[in-house]
């Protein structure tokens, strides 16, 4: 059986969150072991769907990108990250809890690209010292920790995102934020719908208007069964309001 269905980019980043809160590592990671949130858009989201709490996720704002004459509400970092130690919730910055990680923790962190067919996510990066991807990098890969990088298939980018960084940043006189190709995971409403339904789906079309610009059509494909969960759980994203609105 196959459908296609429409998600705005609100709408992704709430289907992301609740596929990530779903993911069987990362409730491992706060049961057992460690997780930490830091501050990021689609983050915020998966802090709601994790803990039950409504946040006002506009507060909880790293790195973003606005139009030139942007005239919304105040964007911030100011709620503080989330960090869960074996089910117990530590009030510590998320760069804080890696020096204390171990192989099978997690780490979340939001992307500016992806590539999906070749698994490759990126940021970018604007901080002179790497922002948080800098500060923690290290201990994420000598600690074989696991770096999860939650995207929305709006950040789809056609190239090789390690060619696409190499052509950009190495340009003595290069301007602007540069692009770090990041050793993670990703998992945008593909992962999603496949962790929480079971459905296989297929990125075929990208836009719109009217607030649903930057959203992504899906072919979804699965036993008839499949397809009503699927649904189920699309529905209950409808309507989420956009980010900044």
């Amino acid at each position: 059986m196959r459908i296609m269905v429409s998600l705005t980019v609100a709408e992704s980043k709430r289907l992301i969150a609740k596929g990530v809160a779903a993911t069987a590592f990362v409730r491992r990671a706060m049961d057992k072991g460690c997780l930490a949130v830091p501050a990021g858009t689609t983050n915020g989201y998966i802090i709601e769907e994790l803990t039950g709490e409504k946040i006002d996720k506009r507060q909880f704002v790293a790195g973003r990108t606005l139009p030139g004459q942007y005239d919304g509400p105040e964007l911030a970092n100011t709620y503080g990250d989330l960090v869960i130690r074996k089910g117990e919730r530590l009030a510590i910055k998320a760069v804080d809890a890696v020096l204390d990680m171990a192989p099978g923790d997690v780490f979340i962190k939001g992307a500016n690209a992806v590539n999906h067919n070749l698994g490759q996510v990126a940021a970018l990066i604007g901080h002179p010292s790497g922002g948080t991807l800098g500060a923690v990098i290290g201990r994420i890969v000598s600690q074989r920790l696991c770096l999860f990088c939650p995207v929305g298939l709006e950040k789809s980018v056609s190239g090789d995102l390690h060619e696409l960084a190499e052509m950009t940043n190495n340009q003595l006189e290069a301007k602007g934020p540069s692009l770090w190709v990041m050793p993670g995971r990703a998992f945008t409403e593909i992962e999603a719908l496949e962790t929480l339904a079971g459905v296989g789906a297929v990125h075929v079309a990208s836009g719109g208007v009217g607030g649903a610009e930057g959203a992504v059509w899906l072919a979804l494909f699965g036993e008839a069964k499949q397809i009503d969960k699927a649904m189920e759980i699309l529905r209950s994203t409808q309507g989420e309001k956009p980010f900044a609105s």
